[in-house]
């Protein structure tokens, strides 16, 4: 909420985010009401509706827009698109007219085809016309109607940037343990804690800040959650101690939590079905943004000798790094503020008019058309998602209300079976993205030191870190500590997830061809493979090609699990769903740093069999999951 000149009175505040502003040109209604009458021969009762609401018509202007605005007497300006001027729509005898969608043989509601036939054997429709009247109509047919332009790529950014962020800050810590192992006295049991500590976070964050958006909404909670990740990394930099730095991972995670599985939710109803999956996988790839991001950073920052250190007080280059990696959360933390509510969500809400006027905006942003042209005057509202707003309760009873209700919901029949496969199979395959990806930098680490040592000499993981795991204890016993990272370690973790770059291409432009479960069983078969061959590597080389393999199958992978589980929720419970499977991948990526780095270390060659074994079973769970390409979001 923002409001006007301070001239002006409380009364004349406006609602930029909902795209509800005050009439800046009354007369302009009048007459466009005036000339709506003159040249179609509107009958006088619509005349009579038409001039009517000029005097109160909300005038909605283009989605994207600045914090403030002024009402004086030069016109605001906007940001990304044109003004939307007033728009009435035609009212008919009945005063509605029929869903172009219906009119045109769509699906009925009850999900039969045309004619009341079966819709199984029917194949994919062309894309209905767009209608020539207004008309009531669904979100799926609202956000169609919209178009496809300006508005949805900016979105893309912003929403890609939050993922980025999150990526970033999860992937960050693998590259600072080599580094922090002598400042915070680390082996590789804390090591494989501090890696697991902000997937604790995460749990915690996940179910709480997504029940609250689905009580509440998507946008505030991203907000809140951005500032709280970027203030919590910058706490945790400036930390002197292992236990403090815990606590401030530990506090990051549990904003993180929330970033995942609201900004997933959000992004999604704001796209139509034709194109969800690629635009779900295009997002998927701001997640290999951040990783090569995090990697170029880690290569510029952390092999130097900035920082100071006194008796008292250190800041060195790894904490600098950190510093440097909070920016990101905040940028997306002011660039929110620019986005609408989610209309699919304020539509479960019963807020119809807000709906429309986000759907007017996005109309406008995208076609840079007038507002009058957009062909829709009213929109469903499935009555049963409806929630009360009257029921007595002030908004914290509500919250936790919600959060009971929708996790009742989500274990009964019929979503009990989605919820269930959702958690095993994200369980599953993040043991094996965490548990490996991020001790990537460790191996390529180990490698570099062997071969300093036996010069020549081919070597496998096991031989490897037994060698490594040995040396450390010598130093440990002797007092000594070396935190000196080769430079090709840090090229070589940048290769690698560099690799992940053609993979999310592929998705996006496959995604809605080849499907969901394609590209999930695909990428974990691919990466289970991988896994069970790093046991048979005799060198960094070969070490780094099925790094690299893997890193590229199970980024394809992650992209397709993406969009499946947040596809296969209601609206309703969506952010919720998403989140609890969050929080079961979250156990898997707490498992996959600690116990895979012991296994490791202790039982060689296990942990790399166990994580083919999860990866490939995992990814063919989602058989037992509906087909959602190309459905709607429902």
């Amino acid at each position: 909420m923002v409001e006007g000149d301070s001239a002006k009175g409380k009364s004349e505040s406006y609602n930029v985010e909902a795209g509800l502003q005050p009439n800046y040109n009354q007369s302009a209604a009048s007459n466009q009401a005036t000339n709506a009458n003159a040249g179609h021969h509107q009958p006088a009762g619509q005349t009579h509706s038409i001039a009517s609401n000029a005097s109160t018509h909300i005038d909605n202007r283009a989605i994207i827009q600045p914090y403030s605005l002024g009402t004086g007497a030069k016109q605001p300006e906007y940001q990304f698109a044109a003004d939307n001027r007033a728009y009435e729509p035609d009212n008919h005898a009945n005063g509605k007219q029929q869903d172009v969608e219906r009119a045109a043989g769509g699906d009925a509601p009850d999900g039969r085809g045309p004619a009341g036939g079966p819709g199984k054997g029917r194949k994919k429709s062309a894309p209905l016309p767009e209608p020539t009247t207004p008309i009531v109509a669904n979100f799926e047919r609202a956000i169609e109607l919209c178009g496809y332009g300006k508005f949805h790529y900016i979105l893309l950014a912003i929403c890609g940037l939050v993922s980025t962020s999150e990526e970033m800050d999860v992937i960050s810590m693998s590259f600072i343990l080599p580094s922090a192992e002598c400042d915070l006295d680390l082996n590789t049991e804390t090591k494989g804690w501090l890696n697991s500590i902000i997937f604790i976070g995460m749990m915690v964050g996940a179910y709480f800040w997504g029940s609250i958006a689905d009580s509440f909404g998507r946008k505030k909670v991203l907000i809140v959650i951005s500032f709280m990740n970027a203030l919590c990394i910058v706490a945790s930099s400036f930390s002197q101690s292992y236990t403090f730095f815990m606590l401030f991972r530990f506090l990051n995670g549990a904003a993180l939590g929330g970033s995942g599985p609201v900004i997933w939710s959000y992004f999604a109803e704001f796209q139509p079905k034709a194109k969800r999956g690629s635009m779900l996988s295009f997002m998927a790839a701001f997640w290999t943004f951040g990783n090569l991001f995090v990697a170029s950073l880690a290569w510029l920052i952390i092999p130097t000798s900035i920082g100071f250190i006194t008796p008292y007080f250190t800041y060195n280059s790894w904490r600098i790094f950190l510093l440097v990696c909070s920016l990101p959360s905040f940028l997306v933390g002011f660039l929110l503020f620019y986005l609408p509510e989610s209309p699919k969500f304020l539509l479960t809400r019963g807020k119809k008019d807000r709906a429309l006027a986000i759907f007017r905006g996005i109309f406008v942003t995208n076609t840079k058309r007038r507002p009058d042209e957009y062909m829709v005057y009213d929109l469903e509202v499935d009555e049963k998602l409806l929630e009360s707003s009257a029921n007595g309760k002030n908004k914290y009873s509500r919250m936790v209300s919600g959060m009971v209700e929708h996790s009742r919901a989500l274990f009964k029949s019929p979503i009990l079976r989605f919820t269930i496969v959702s958690i095993t199979i994200n369980f599953t395959f993040h043991i094996g993205y965490y548990g490996l990806l991020m001790w990537f930098p460790e191996l390529f680490n180990r490698f570099e030191e062997y071969e300093k040592a036996f010069p020549g000499k081919s070597a496998g993981v096991c031989t490897v870190t037994d060698y490594v795991v040995s040396i450390a204890n010598e130093e440990s016993s002797n007092g000594t500590c070396s935190s000196e990272i080769p430079q090709s370690v840090f090229m070589e973790s940048l290769i690698s997830l560099a690799s992940a770059l053609p993979a999310n291409l592929l998705a996006i432009l496959g995604m809605d061809m080849l499907g969901r479960k394609f590209f999930l069983i695909a990428g974990t078969m691919t990466a289970g493979i991988c896994s069970a061959l790093m046991y048979f590597v005799r060198s960094s080389v070969q070490n780094l090609v099925v790094s690299a393999i893997f890193s590229g199958a199970i980024s394809a992978a992650n992209a397709a699990l993406d969009c499946l589980i947040t596809e296969v929720f209601p609206t309703k419970l969506r952010a919720t769903g998403v989140a609890i499977s969050m929080v079961a991948a979250r156990l898997g990526g707490i498992i996959g740093n600690i116990v895979i780095a012991q296994l490791l270390d202790n039982y060689c060659p296990s942990p790399t069999f166990i994580v083919s074994g999860l990866l490939i079973g995992g990814g063919l769970m989602c058989l037992l999951l509906p087909n959602t390409t190309r459905k709607e979001l429902n």
